[in-house]
């Protein structure tokens, strides 16, 4: 009997631990010390008697990002550096900013699930399930709409209107982290050998010498 009661606790725990995205903090907050020169996983906590509401709250996400680059889009980050008070709580968000046509391109987020939701415009979004299947899961989606990116699955979002769009996604995490393929992939430092990409993408070596260059 106590070896089963053992084996249903190392259960449970093990299962808590996989399910969480970060660890949960133990006590009311943690606001993040920018100052210090600790490094743990997180950032080392600011004196409770020195709190202030300031480090709890950010002003300027009704500010439109910038979308005039390669892609056409933008995203704004609000987490610790921004909101110091999100420090240990496991959450963060982004706004994301979309010129017509523009698009938010393949990524993954190492370390959360994405929740986004649509507050103006028309986008496509989707995301790829692993191997083997390797399955597009898309949908278009309209103002209010709201579309889960599973954590650590390739997904993109593409704005299918002539006007701008914009959307705001909250992330498990307070560190989510963003791997975005291409840049990953041929913009590596120092880079990935052009022969392992030729056989990789199975195309030309020209192909990869001069998609490498524009990274």
């Amino acid at each position: 009997m106590a070896s089963l009661i053992i084996l249903i606790g190392l259960i449970a725990l093990s299962s808590s631990l996989a399910m969480a995205a970060d660890h949960g903090p133990l006590q009311d907050f943690c606001v993040a010390e920018s100052s210090s020169q600790v490094l743990l996983n997180g950032l080392a906590c600011k004196n409770p008697s020195m709190v202030q509401a300031s480090d709890f709250s950010f002003s300027g996400l009704h500010i439109a990002g910038n979308t005039s680059n390669a892609v056409g889009s933008r995203v704004t980050p609000v987490a610790t550096t921004q909101i110091p008070g999100l420090n240990t709580l496991g959450i963060s968000l982004v706004r994301i900013d979309y010129a017509p046509w523009g698009i938010n391109p393949p990524h993954t987020h190492p370390r959360a699930t994405e929740i986004l939701t649509v507050i103006e415009g028309n986008l496509e979004v989707g995301f790829v399930t692993s191997n083997p299947d390797n399955r597009l899961i898309s949908k278009i989606l309209n103002k209010g709409d709201v579309f889960v990116f599973p954590i650590g699955l390739v997904h993109y979002q593409r704005n299918v209107g002539s006007g701008n769009a914009m959307a705001i996604a909250g992330l498990s995490s307070q560190n989510p982290g963003v791997i975005t393929i291409a840049n990953a992939v041929f913009g590596s430092k120092p880079d990935i050998s052009t022969d392992i990409l030729v056989r990789a993408f199975q195309v030309d070596k020209s192909i990869i010498t001069n998609t490498q260059s524009k990274f």
